[in-house]
């Protein structure tokens, strides 16, 4: 696309840079004339069936709800310019623009040592996010840290995973995310995957994904990083998998008990048996206190 300019419901941006791109979509940072800076994601309809389509209106529908929540990024405006049958119809998303994504952040961090401070501080609001998602009675299924960027120094939640949701696509899934996101994928999420099936994950699923991005705060790296993709399907279903949590982390940290039994209470394979955020929230180690 050469024009500069993206126009949406009249209003015009001046595009700096593209940020990010997927299967259909493309994100760019923008700006207004007022020189404030957003986000735009312009999505493709050409090749959207009707089931993907539901999942972009649902995600909309959903950031007009959550307006005004500081965990959730904000849509500005959005407009959907030609038709569904339409090859140049498009989708149009004006959002505002986090400065950093929590991936890159955690590799900045990781060359420093172990800081309590700063994962108690973008843990608590890495839980508070996903609890305002859940209250709406949505799983997203697909956390990861790129999920989640900073606005301002604020953790917010980007994307809810409700295309994938909703959309049976696995082939999407599979070659936009499968390398990155086995990483984080809960046993029942792989599960689900490898039988095909359309049962719905619960919200536990994305208490396991948590517990893998809390893991690599902790320790440089996910829980089943350092296997293959076949390996990590195979491992992270399997209850005589052992997962180790290590008494100190990888610049020689000594690592909190109770943060380690943090950890392990997102960790179970038993879904039911998993924390739930609302008692992890109240976490001693959270506030930093002693650990008793």
């Amino acid at each position: 696309m050469s024009v500069r300019n993206l126009v949406v419901n009249k209003r015009v941006y001046a595009r700096l840079d593209m940020i990010g791109k997927g299967g259909s979509s493309r994100v760019y940072r923008v700006m207004n004339n007022a020189n404030e800076i957003y986000a735009i994601k312009r999505v493709s309809l050409d090749k959207t069936d009707a089931e993907t389509m539901s999942g972009y209106m649902n995600e909309i529908a959903l950031l007009k709800r959550l307006e005004g929540n500081s965990r959730i990024i904000r849509l500005v405006d959005s407009e959907v310019k030609g038709t569904l049958a339409d090859p140049k119809g498009t989708l149009m998303l004006v959002m505002e623009c986090g400065e950093i994504d929590f991936a890159k952040l955690l590799l900045d961090q990781q060359k420093e040592p172990m800081n309590m401070a700063w994962i108690a501080y973008y843990w608590q609001q890495m839980l508070q996010a996903v609890q305002v998602i859940h209250d709406e009675k949505i799983v997203h299924s697909d956390l990861k840290p790129a999920n989640f960027v900073l606005v301002k120094g604020q953790l917010k939640l980007i994307d809810f995973g409700i295309a994938n949701a909703i959309a049976n696509d696995t082939t999407n899934i599979q070659r936009d995310h499968t390398i990155g996101t086995v990483n984080y994928m809960s046993p029942e999420a792989i599960e689900c995957q490898e039988n095909m099936s359309r049962l719905k994950v619960g919200r536990s699923s994305d208490v396991w994904s948590l517990g893998c991005i809390l893991y690599q705060m902790v320790y440089g790296h996910p829980p089943f990083h350092h296997l293959g993709v076949l390996q990590k399907m195979k491992a992270i279903p399997d209850t005589n998998h052992e997962i180790k949590f290590p008494a100190f982390s990888l610049k020689g940290t000594r690592v909190r008990k109770d943060l380690i039994e943090c950890m392990k209470g997102c960790l179970v394979r038993d879904p039911k048996q998993r924390s739930l955020i609302p008692d992890m929230l109240e976490d001693d180690w959270l506030s930093l206190k002693e650990s008793m």
